[in-house]
């Protein structure tokens, strides 16, 4: 009985880069689901600590702002064209849990949790080319969820407003950066 054994391609092996104006327009629209969903688990979040009884309920607010995350991940995947989206969409939501959760019990705040695990989960789902890594998308994360926590404690709810921004632009950013390094590379080599 022989073993076949297949030669491990990398996922982007033979695509073309993704355009950047394709890939801004991904980040765009998935920027845009994801601001419904952040003010309704926001105010779901502030209902919950307000001690009135005449407020909104919590749950729902924050069920919907939940529920809405996996459609963001969906928008990235798809319209990013990765080559496996079902799956990123999956591995989206799985980052977004594992390092959402503990970096809100850590900071003790939930907009930064929330930046966090969207921002984890969006360096799964956004399409990456050969060129990227995903170290870099980790540090843009990472920076993006420092400057979130600080920017609260500083200048108070100012950060409220860009928060959702944050995540999906940082990516988007680094990836620019990591392909224009990559272009000074292949020229200065010519």
């Amino acid at each position: 009985m022989s073993i076949l054994t297949r030669e491990r391609r990398s996922p982007g092996a033979g695509m073309e880069p993704l355009p950047p104006k394709q890939k801004w327009r991904a980040i765009l629209i998935a920027t845009l689901i994801l601001v419904p969903a952040y003010w309704a688990f926001l105010a779901g979040v502030v209902a919950g600590t307000d001690q009135s009884t005449s407020g909104p309920v919590a749950g729902p607010l924050i069920a919907f702002g939940l529920c809405v995350i996996p459609f963001v991940f969906i928008a990235l995947a798809f319209l990013s064209e990765h080559p496996r989206p079902s799956s990123a969409v999956l591995r989206a939501m799985g980052l977004c849990l594992l390092v959402g959760i503990p970096v809100s019990a850590l900071a003790a705040d939930a907009v930064t949790g929330f930046v966090a695990g969207v921002g984890a989960g969006g360096v799964a789902a956004l399409r990456a080319d050969l060129a990227h890594s995903w170290k870099a998308r980790a540090l843009a994360v990472l920076v993006a969820t420092f400057y979130t926590y600080v920017t609260l404690r500083i200048a108070g709810d100012l950060v409220l407003i860009v928060a959702p921004a944050l995540p999906f632009t940082a990516l988007g950013i680094v990836d620019h950066l990591t392909e224009r390094r990559e272009e000074r590379r292949a020229a200065t080599t010519t």
